[in-house]
């Protein structure tokens, strides 16, 4: 029912749903418990939506204390959307990977804990889903600046909007230890 593909960086997981087609539409099964179970995905606690304008880059966003999962995919529209290890341990610490999510392809991304988070819309309006492992936990937002020149996200947008809080963001080194995951 789905193709499942390993990113490139360790934990993420490309999943593009099976989707049925006929001069009706289609349909498509975007979720189904014990399949993600098997795929060693831990079970989702909430479900999160975001409708963003064209230009809009919301990230890079992660949670400490009680690190979430994160199942994103987009309904509407088209997203680029980026995952960047943040784990002190990993071999790839500090790199970054995007991958175009749309209501066309129907690619779903799962990021586990230890990566930050964000997108950029593409298209006049994104509506973009997430399942998330962990509540959310406002005492633990974080976030890495969008254009930290150390992991140059190749970002598709040249003016993006971003909300106040976004524009506070600091570079993934000037984070201090307890900040990032071991």
């Amino acid at each position: 029912m789905m193709n499942i593909t390993e990113g490139p960086l360790s934990g993420l997981l490309i999943l593009q749903p099976r989707v049925f087609k006929d001069e009706r539409g289609f349909f498509y099964e975007v979720f189904q418990a014990e399949r993600y179970k098997d795929l060693g995905i831990p079970p989702f606690v909430q479900d999160n939506f975001s409708r963003s304008i064209q230009n809009v880059i919301r990230g890079l966003h992660y949670q400490l204390p009680h690190p979430q999962g994160k199942l994103v995919y987009v309904t509407r529209g088209h997203v680029f959307d980026v995952a960047v290890d943040i784990r002190k341990s990993s071999p790839t610490f500090g790199q970054w990977f995007g991958i175009h999510l749309t209501d066309e392809n129907h690619t779903q991304l799962y990021i586990p804990p230890g990566f930050a988070h964000g997108f950029c819309t593409l298209s006049d309006e994104a509506d973009f889903h997430y399942k998330c492992t962990e509540y959310y936990f406002p005492q633990g937002e974080q976030g890495i600046a969008w254009n930290d020149s150390e992991l140059n996200i190749a970002w598709p947008v040249q003016h993006p909007i971003l909300s106040h809080k976004d524009t506070l963001l600091l570079r993934l080194h000037e984070h201090k230890n307890d900040q990032l995951f071991a």
